[in-house]
């Protein structure tokens, strides 16, 4: 007597009281009617991000450092209890934190629609005919994202007035981020 059997039409399996879900690929159909994602798994992919893209700063600043340090005399110096750093140094700091911060998200928002911190979350961006971003919409995003957050979450809040579910760069970059059932494989 065999103890498998198929749940009716919810992409799962139960063995030995084990529920194991069949992943599968969604057609264009399915990908149109998905819901959006809400502000709290937005918020959390972003914070994942955050942990990859700090990982990124610390490997590109360590050599961007040791670079630095054969023409520089000193980089950083102690005054008043204070580390000052060498003014040209924090300009290149900057420049790498950004161009390596926009270089992540455009990769992954250009190529799946989903940064490792969207996997998790099982989000994906899309552009509003439910393809891949291109890199125009892309930079576009990450770059009205910014204010969106840091102009106290305005931008993310302006989700709960649209009736979309928009936020302010989704709007303005012609994208949507749509929530992801369980059973739809990440690429």
């Amino acid at each position: 007597m065999s103890d498998s059997r198929q749940a009716p039409d919810s992409g799962a399996s139960v063995k030995s009281g084990k529920t194991k879900i069949d992943r599968r690929l969604l057609d264009a159909a399915e990908i149109a009617e998905l819901p959006r994602a809400g502000l709290l798994r937005r918020l959390a992919a972003l914070l994942y991000d955050m942990f990859l893209v700090a990982a990124i700063w610390f490997c590109f600043g360590y050599v961007l450092l040791f670079i630095f340090g054969f023409f520089a005399d000193n980089t950083s110096q102690l005054v008043d209890g204070e580390v000052v750093t060498h003014p040209v140094l924090s300009a290149l700091q900057f420049v790498m934190m950004v161009s390596t911060s926009l270089a992540f998200y455009v990769w992954f928002w250009c190529r799946s629609g989903q940064t490792l911190g969207m996997i998790a979350w099982r989000i994906r961006v899309l552009s509003l005919d439910n393809q891949p971003l291109t890199a125009r919409q892309a930079v576009t995003r990450f770059v009205a994202a910014w204010p969106a957050f840091w102009l106290a979450g305005l931008g993310y809040f302006w989700m709960y007035v649209d009736r979309d579910r928009d936020a302010v760069h989704d709007k303005l970059s012609g994208s949507k981020v749509i929530l992801l059932p369980k059973h739809a494989r990440p690429f």
